[in-house]
């Protein structure tokens, strides 16, 4: 069944962050929290340091009225840079990789920043800003 999560970005405090928010909602998260370190390495990619093997790449928590929270820590090293705009983004689970393609050719109409969606190691994933400054994020479970 389709479903929309918001997914917030940090710069390195993913995880009090959402220790603060499981603690507020009184919830578990929805799967052990996934730090950098446990992604298979990625071609062309630089290597982790050790600080940033052990900030969040994912975590999700059960909040309100079946909404999750999910989040990540950015990686300056990687070019990602926190800031206003590109801290929350509302997540689309889909049901088909088709309804993901339709959604995001609709959306990154006139945008920026656009990854069309494809396979990557967790399912298929892409991302848009629209041209109104929302940025969508497109996910498909493997």
């Amino acid at each position: 069944m389709a479903k929309t999560n918001i997914y917030l970005n940090f710069q390195g405090n993913a995880e009090e962050a959402f220790n603060f928010y499981k603690s507020a909602f009184k919830t578990e998260f929805s799967a052990p929290i996934m730090h950098m370190k446990d992604a298979p390495p990625q071609p062309g990619s630089p290597a982790l340091s050790e600080a940033e093997g052990k900030m969040v790449m994912h975590v999700a928590l059960p909040i309100l009225g079946g909404v999750n929270i999910m989040g990540t820590d950015m990686l300056e090293s990687m070019g990602h840079k926190l800031r206003i705009g590109n801290n929350l983004t509302i997540s689309l689970e889909p049901d088909t990789k088709e309804e993901a393609d339709r959604l995001y050719k609709v959306l990154s109409q006139g945008g920026s920043e656009n990854v069309a969606p494809h396979d990557e190691f967790w399912g298929y994933w892409g991302v848009c800003l629209d041209k109104f400054g929302i940025r969508w994020m497109f996910n498909i479970m493997k």
